[in-house]
């Protein structure tokens, strides 16, 4: 039998590999799964390996690594997403986790409420721990990181590539991607949105303002519906 999920393993290599006890307990307990049916192992690196269960122990399964594929190309698109009041950044993780995205970067803006003096250091492994379930959920090759809070100036100075700023004024089209940088950075405001100060920062490097429609949305769902247009067209420009 062909188990219906990833399973995450930090290092690939073929023959006998041992699975953590937490992808153990859930092999052997939640799938039910016996000697002789098979996994698919990802790394969360971009490989993907063909396996087979030797022990269903669920403390620590044993599989019989077959083949593993080609190493897909890294995600280009990032998410900016401003720091909320009420952690709704796990679910974001969650959700927008299961695109092809290759890190979620927290943002202290001028309007956001988390305190100042927290590394949100409990939130982001909250978070990491959902982009590990929608990596296996989603069956991809490659973890979304979750990138530790910083302030808005200091990640426009770090980050290198095109950024889509999402704000009501913007474009009602998303922007030609054969044109674009390998990456590609999706902010998203607190809210009540970016300060007059910040959108001007912003448009001093050159970003594109993307409107995603008419409806005023709250700061949890602009992010998700964002990487779904940005997503959508990357893919159908590069089709």
């Amino acid at each position: 039998m062909q188990l219906d999920s990833n399973f995450f393993i930090e290092e690939l290599h073929l023959g006998e590999v041992l699975l953590n006890s937490d992808e153990s307990s859930h092999i052997a307990k939640s799938f039910r799964a016996r000697a002789g049916d098979s996994l698919v192992l990802c790394d969360g690196k971009g490989s993907l390996a063909e396996a087979e269960l030797l022990e269903p122990n669920p403390k620590a399964c044993k599989a019989l690594v077959k083949s593993i594929g080609k190493k897909e190309p890294q995600p280009k698109i990032h998410l900016a997403i401003s720091c909320l009041s009420d952690n709704c950044e796990e679910d974001i993780a969650f959700h927008a986790a299961q695109f092809p995205l290759a890190a979620i970067h927290l943002l202290r803006t001028e309007k956001s409420l988390e305190p100042r003096e927290s590394t949100l250091s409990k939130l982001c492994r909250r978070m990491e721990a959902k982009s590990l379930a929608a990596l296996k959920q989603s069956r991809k090759s490659w973890l979304t990181e979750i990138k530790p809070p910083v302030f808005l100036s200091d990640f426009l100075k770090s980050f290198r590539g095109n950024l889509i700023v999402c704000d009501k004024d913007g474009e009602t089209y998303a922007p030609p991607f054969s044109h674009l940088s390998p990456h590609i950075a999706i902010l998203t405001g607190p809210e009540g949105g970016f300060s007059p100060a910040e959108l001007e920062a912003l448009r001093n490097q050159e970003a594109f303002f993307l409107s995603l429609g008419q409806t005023r949305l709250r700061a949890a769902t602009a992010p998700l519906m964002a990487l779904g247009i940005v997503t959508f067209s990357c893919f159908a420009k590069t089709a």
